[in-house]
C-alpha cells in the first residue's frame, strides 16, 4: 500500500504525536497483557532517538464520553510503558490547551475517549488533537476500522500524517498474505459463528486454493452437508449460505476440506468427558467441541504444503485441555510449516501464546475487527485517509 511511514519524515525537534492501541486489560491497577504496549515501543523508541518531542495518545475500554472514570485511567498504562521504554512517561489529563513534550520524555495523554466528540469523529476535537502536533503518526492497526476523532479527523488536520512502524509491518504482512501471496495460499478461518465471519469466507473463497473452516463455523457447514450435529453450537439460518460458499469454492476449485472425525461430549465443562466420534455418527446427545485426530492429520498436512497461511480462530474450545487437541495440531504444523503465516483474532493469539508457537509464525496481528475487515476485503478509513495524506 503507497502509504507515507515515519521513516520517510525528518522527526528531530518536532512535536511528534503517535496514535497508538494501548487497550490493554487491566485488574486491580495492574496490566494483565503487555502485548500491545510492546507493539507500540518500535514506533515509539524511534521517535525518541530522533529527537523528536513525543506524545502518545490512546483509548482504553469503554467509558461514558465526556466524563472522567478512575477504572479507565491510562495511569496503568503509563507506569508499565515508562518501564518497558525506560523513559519518564508524563501521564496528562487536561491537555486542551497544550502539553509540555521535550525531547527525552513521553506525554501520554489521558484516554481519549474521555473527549466529548470521540467516537463521533468530530472534526472540532480532531482539530484540537491536531494542533498538539507538527507530525501525525498512525500506529493503532487495532483501530484503524474506526473512523474517530483520534484516529481519523486529528490526521485530517494534522501538518504531515503518516504510518507507524507497527501500522507499516501490519499492511505488509496482510498484504503479503491476502493481496500477493505465494501459493498454495491456505486460510483457516474457526470461531464459533458463520454470522460474524460470513463476509470473511465469502471473500477468501475467491482468492484461497484451500479453506478450511473450525468451530462452531464448521458445525454450521457439516449440517449444510446434511451431517448430524447433536447439539453442537451451529447456525441453522445460515445453511443456505454456508451451501452457497461450498458451491462457490466447487466452482473456483478452491479445496474445502470438512471436518470427518470429531471429539465430542455431553456438555462443554472442565469435568466433560471427551470421545471421539466419526461426523456421520454424532448423535443428538453430542456437543462437537474439536476436529478429532484424523482430521486433524489431514489438515496439517495441507498447511505442510502451502506457501502462505492465513488463520483467524481456533478449531475448538482450546481453553479446556480435551478439545484442545486440533488447535494445536494445527499451530504446530504452521510453525513446522516453511510457509509465511499470519494470525490474527484474539482467541486464536490467545491458542498461540498459550501453546508456546509465537515463535514459529511469521506475523502475529495486532488487530481484531481491524484484521477481519482487511480479511473481508473491507476498505479500512484510518488506510484510506493514510493513503490520501500520503499523495499529497
Amino acid at each position: 500500500m503507497a502509504v507515507l511511514t515515519m521513516n520517510d519524515v525528518e522527526l528531530k525537534g518536532k512535536r511528534v504525536l503517535i496514535r497508538e492501541d494501548l487497550n490493554v486489560p487491566l485488574k486491580n491497577g495492574v496490566v494483565q497483557d503487555d502485548t500491545r504496549i510492546r507493539g507500540a515501543l518500535p514506533s515509539i523508541k524511534a521517535a525518541l532517538d530522533a529527537g523528536a518531542r513525543v506524545i502518545v495518545v490512546s483509548h482504553l475500554g469503554r467509558p461514558k464520553e465526556g466524563e472522567f472514570d478512575e477504572q479507565f485511567s491510562l495511569k496503568p498504562v503509563a507506569a508499565a510503558l515508562q518501564k518497558a521504554l525506560d523513559v519518564p512517561v508524563e501521564l496528562v489529563r487536561d491537555w486542551e490547551g497544550g502539553v509540555d513534550a521535550e525531547p527525552g520524555k513521553v506525554v501520554l495523554l489521558e484516554n481519549i475517549r474521555f473527549a466529548k466528540g470521540e467516537k463521533a469523529n468530530d472534526d472540532e476535537l480532531g482539530k484540537k488533537i491536531a494542533a498538539l502536533c507538527d507530525v501525525f503518526v498512525f500506529d493503532a492497526f487495532g483501530a484503524a476500522h474506526r473512523a474517530q476523532a483520534s484516529t481519523h479527523a486529528a490526521m485530517k488536520f494534522a501538518p504531515v500524517a503518516v504510518a507507524g512502524l507497527l501500522m507499516q509491518k501490519e499492511l505488509e504482512s496482510l498484504g503479503k498474505a491476502i493481496k500477493d501471496p505465494k501459493r498454495p495460499l491456505v486460510a483457516i478461518v474457526g470461531g464459533a459463528k458463520v454470522s460474524t465471519k460470513l463476509g470473511v469466507l465469502k471473500n477468501l473463497v475467491g482468492k484461497v486454493d484451500v479453506l478450511i473452516v473450525g468451530g462452531g463455523i464448521a458445525n454450521t457447514f457439516l449440517a449444510a452437508t446434511g451431517k448430524p450435529v447433536g447439539k453442537s453450537l451451529y447456525e441453522p439460518d445460515l445453511i443456505d449460505d454456508a451451501k452457497a460458499i461450498l458451491k462457490m469454492a466447487e466452482d473456483k476449485g478452491v479445496e474445502m476440506p470438512l471436518p470427518e472425525d470429531v471429539i465430542v461430549a455431553p456438555e462443554l465443562s472442565e469435568n466433560a468427558t471427551p470421545h471421539l466420534q466419526t461426523v456421520e455418527k454424532v448423535n443428538d446427545q453430542d456437543m462437537i467441541l474439536d476436529i478429532g485426530p484424523q482430521t486433524a492429520k489431514a489438515f496439517a498436512a495441507l498447511i505442510h504444503s502451502a506457501k502462505t497461511v492465513l488463520w483467524n480462530g481456533p478449531v475448538g474450545a482450546f481453553e479446556y485441555d480435551q478439545f484442545a487437541g486440533g488447535t494445536k495440531v494445527l499451530g504446530n504444523a504452521i510453525k513446522d510449516s516453511d510457509a509465511f503465516s499470519v494470525v490474527g483474532g484474539g482467541d486464536v493469539v490467545s491458542a498461540i501464546e498459550r501453546f508456546g508457537l509465537a515463535d514459529g509464525v511469521s506475523y502475529i496481528s495486532t488487530g481484531g475487527g481491524s484484521f477481519l475487515e482487511f480479511v473481508e476485503g473491507k476498505e479500512l478509513p484510518v488506510v484510506k485517509l493514510l493513503e490520501e495524506r500520503s499523495s499529497k
